[in-house]
């Protein structure tokens, strides 16, 4: 009887390997956990966070990696070179998925070179003034701008950056003229902000908060879908009349091209366990990211997306950069 049980076992386990290894075995070492950033700052604190406990539910333990270069094209080259079998993986965000293919040419294939895990979290983009500037509404500003030909600028993290580009989405849409002073970083475009060398900007809200609450800088609006709970009196983009304004600054888990469809799913069922847990939502707050989770599927779906979307905006507005 046991022989007939064991045999029987091999069989089912060699009419599915892949499943079988998949399940039984993996992960059974450290998984490598690629930042496209230098440490510290939001990107990397959402990695650790979020690892940390992922890599309590696998049973195994994340090594984050950090690789900086090029808005993200340093750790996508090396994510996309490595072997696809779930122990290299990538914090895929807005940037190396979405504004950095959209407006330069780069060596790697946002699409066809990586595995989409799934979607972690996001937080909106926000509108907003130095507080000496005389406006408090959207419909303020853009009548203010108008008025005020060549006389308002806006900073931004620098050309082709997530804070470029939204503002352009706003100047496309609202027909308004500003004058783009592009910074080496969201850090010293605030500074001038703050200082009145420049009247407006689209910072991502964390960046934003400290300002907001001291009273030096203004929130007009925010992105996304539905207004955040750190700033729950503002209204968002859509709210004022800027239907589907929903820029947001994005996170998410990408591996190499060809990962076997029972690792993805596994790393994509614990990772969302993850971000479902009640305290996780409280960890993130910090980065003032709301935790997002999606299916491989949806957020596949997601990035090619966010790809046509900032591509199309940047051929309108020409803009393109050199890698």
């Amino acid at each position: 009887m046991k022989r007939r049980q064991l045999l029987q076992a091999a069989s089912a386990a060699a009419a599915m390997p892949g499943l079988a290894l998949a399940q039984a075995a993996y992960p059974t070492k450290p998984i490598r956990y690629i930042v496209p950033v230098a440490a510290g700052g939001g990107n990397d604190m959402i990695a650790r966070v979020v690892t940390e406990r992922w890599g309590a539910a696998l049973g195994q333990t994340f090594l984050v990696d950090n690789q900086s270069g090029g808005g993200g094209v340093v750790a996508s080259q090396i994510t996309a070179r490595a072997a696809p079998d779930g122990y290299t993986l990538m914090q895929g965000y807005v940037a190396t998925h979405g504004t950095t293919p959209a407006t330069r040419h780069i060596s790697y294939d946002p699409i066809k070179q990586f595995t989409p895990i799934g979607m972690i979290g996001a937080t909106p983009n926000v509108l907003v003034v130095n507080a000496t500037l005389p406006v408090r509404t959207v419909a303020e500003f853009i009548d203010y701008v108008k008025r005020n030909p060549g006389r308002v600028s806006y900073g931004s993290a620098g050309q082709g950056s997530l804070t470029h580009l939204t503002m352009e989405l706003f100047k496309q849409q609202t027909g308004a003229f500003m004058l783009h002073i592009p910074y080496r970083g969201i850090a010293p475009a605030i500074i001038d902000l703050l200082g009145g060398q420049t009247q407006a900007m689209f910072p991502g809200l964390a960046a934003a908060l400290p300002h907001l609450r001291s009273g030096k800088m203004r929130a007009l609006a925010v992105t996304g879908k539905a207004r955040s709970p750190q700033i729950k009196d503002i209204p968002t983009m859509e709210e004022v009349g800027f239907k589907g304004f929903d820029a947001m600054q994005w996170y998410g888990s990408v591996g190499p091209a060809g990962m076997a469809p029972d690792i993805v799913r596994r790393l994509n069922e614990t990772q969302v366990a993850v971000l479902n847990a009640p305290d996780m939502r409280e960890k993130l707050a910090g980065e003032a990211v709301e935790p997002w989770p999606m299916s491989p599927e949806q957020f596949g779906d997601y990035i090619r997306s966010e790809i046509a979307r900032w591509t199309t905006l940047a051929r309108a507005r020409n803009i393109h950069l050199e890698e």
